[in-house]
């Protein structure tokens, strides 16, 4: 997508140890036009697929997801929540997932009455690295019995492994920017 594409040439950094900072309009500060332009690609990439319900990860993940839920028919989105709080009451799916960016693990929840088995799932997320989010979802996926239609991704960082292992795996990811390269002393951003 050329326009997320400039957006990340214009206002996003690289900074060391292929962490590229995209906080100006995707993960801290949300634009949110490019939000619903974003969900308006999906929604063409994923056409003719049947979704009943939009699942990501908080926290940078909930917005593009709310915005893309609109684009599929106002379907309701469930995020995975990163801890336990005395709000998630009642049973619940739970995995462990390792944070590129955060470099830890921690465990991400969803409470069980969000997602039926046999439901058609769109799973959304900002970045794809090395898959170990998504890979996440998945799991969670699997224990709810839904059907996985797709993998939206906002960025994708090409010369990780995620995207390839995602695709080899027989799942439909569909990335809206592919980073190929990146380079931190010169600041350039190369997209395939």
């Amino acid at each position: 997508m050329k326009e997320l594409e400039d957006r990340i040439r214009q206002d996003g950094t690289v900074k060391p140890g292929n962490v590229l900072k995209v906080d100006a309009f995707l993960n801290h500060q949300c634009d949110v036009e490019l939000f619903d332009h974003m969900g308006a690609e999906w929604a063409k990439l994923f056409a003719g697929k049947h979704i009943d319900k939009i699942l990501t990860i908080e926290a940078s993940g909930i917005g593009i997801a709310c915005c893309a839920a609109r684009h599929f028919g106002n379907v309701p989105v469930v995020f995975a929540k990163k801890t336990q709080s005395i709000n998630l009451d009642g049973e619940q799916y739970v995995t462990k997932i390792y944070s590129f960016t955060k470099q830890r693990e921690f465990p991400v929840i969803v409470a069980k009455r969000f997602l039926s088995a046999g439901e058609h799932v769109l799973l959304i997320d900002d970045f794809l690295a090395n898959g170990k989010a998504m890979n996440g979802l998945i799991e969670l996926c699997g224990k709810a019995g839904v059907i996985i239609e797709g993998i939206g991704i906002a960025v994708e960082k090409g010369f990780q492994s995620g995207g390839k292992e995602l695709r080899e795996a027989g799942y439909d990811v569909q990335s809206l920017a592919i980073v190929s390269s990146m380079d931190g002393e010169t600041g350039t951003i190369e997209f395939a």
